[in-house]
């Protein structure tokens, strides 16, 4: 959903029920032993080496931020057919000779398909040369907004528009394309949740693994590691990676603990314990569901209200500090939020930071954009909220400090 206004505006997407942990893996377990795929809320071998046949690409990984892989048996994929971002008509057939990574991405989402988007990415990098044997597919999964220019939309907002082909039809075209995959999609509280799926399909055109991503900022490059080495597995002399790194688990920075992050443009933003702050998560590209402009403008009113002690809710209190945490791990260049910054026509009143590893996303429990957290001088979680808010109600749940 495109928030309308300032005002309670949600950033469209939706939630990530099983997006965080092991829950999403003993779900995907229990039901694909039944032929389907787990529901989630999109509002979720030895490194190097090529990994054996069973679908558990990541080597036996035992990191809960990361899902393993599952085989669906080496059955055909369906031929689907549909448009993509330029509206050109498009089969998956075409494709054969290629590797496929096909992923189901809702056009709007604003949470855990863009983690999904950037591990194809950096896994079809991962590969080298070896890349150009690789063809990478997302399909739709937004009933409501299924237009080529919604797609292409998405494409833009995430660099993508020239590396990938973002699949769309009619609603009955994409629910047949869902069936035939065993894609749950449903619209609930004005949310769209489907499953995060995304197969890799082998040359001659069978499903050979299928993964859900998991809604976890710092795992993305292992997710794409764990990608790219299942694929390598399926093209012809098993290309070797450009890198591998460890697959171990990454821990989360919470408020607990005080941290030096680098400042959007320039200089440094210290997070953590020692007073109160109001942290607000966001990244540029939710610029394409929601007016960022504008809410990012707004909130200068509200840093001038914690700077003089006082806003519109009265009462004398003064309001912690307000400091803006751009998602870099998700942005399509590392420069984006600097540019973005500067394209606003005025400054911001409150200091912008960049969270280059998803850290601290992790640690402060951020499943969305924009995701707001309120947290104590003695770096407890008070209270968190996902989605923009008027400046009242800002001011009326920051008070909670």
């Amino acid at each position: 959903m495109k928030a309308a206004s300032l005002a309670l505006g949600r950033g469209g997407g939706a939630r990530a029920s099983l997006g965080r942990g092991g829950g999403a893996r003993a779900s995907r377990v229990a039901v694909l032993a039944a032929c389907g795929l787990a529901l989630a809320a999109c509002t979720s071998g030895t490194a190097g080496a090529p990994a054996a046949d069973t679908g558990h690409s990541g080597g036996g990984v035992n990191n809960p931020a990361l899902d393993p892989g599952s085989s669906p048996g080496g059955v055909r994929a369906p031929d689907i057919r549909l448009e993509n971002q330029f509206g050109q008509r498009m089969a998956l057939s075409q494709f054969r000779g290629k590797a496929v990574v096909l992923a189901f991405v809702d056009s709007e989402c604003t949470n855990v398909c863009p983690l999904t988007t950037v591990s194809m990415v950096a896994a079809k990098e991962l590969l080298g040369a070896a890349g150009s044997h690789v063809q990478l597919l997302g399909v739709n999964a937004n009933p409501d907004r299924t237009s080529v220019s919604d797609v292409m939309a998405y494409s833009r907002a995430h660099a993508m528009v020239n590396r990938w082909d973002f699949l769309t039809g009619t609603l009955a075209q994409l629910q047949a394309t869902w069936r035939a995959f065993h894609i749950a999609v449903q619209i609930e509280q004005g949310a769209i949740d489907h499953t995060p799926a995304l197969f890799v399909i082998d040359p001659q055109g069978r499903e050979r693994s299928v993964y859900l991503t998991q809604m976890n900022y710092a795992s993305i490059t292992q997710a794409a590691q764990i990608l790219a080495q299942r694929v390598s597995s399926l093209l012809p002399g098993h290309p070797p990676l450009a890198s591998t790194h460890s697959l171990a688990y990454i821990s989360g920075q919470n408020p607990a603990a005080r941290v030096t992050l680098p400042g959007v443009p320039s200089g440094s933003v210290t997070l953590g314990p020692g007073q109160p702050r109001l942290v607000m998560f966001f990244a540029t590209w939710i610029a394409e569901t929601s007016d960022l402009r504008a809410h990012l403008l707004a909130l200068n009113s509200y840093a001038r209200a914690a700077r003089e002690g006082d806003g519109e809710a009265g009462g004398g209190r003064r309001l912690p500090g307000l400091v803006a945490v751009d998602e870099q791990t998700t942005e399509p260049s590392p420069g984006a939020a600097a540019a973005y910054l500067k394209s606003l026509g005025a400054p911001l009143r409150y200091p912008v930071a960049a969270d280059a590893t998803g850290r601290i996303a992790d640690g402060y429990g951020v499943a969305d954009q924009p995701w707001f957290v309120l947290t104590s001088a003695s770096g407890k979680i008070l209270w968190k909220h996902d989605g923009w808010l008027s400046l009242r109600a800002l001011e009326a749940a920051a008070r909670k400090a």
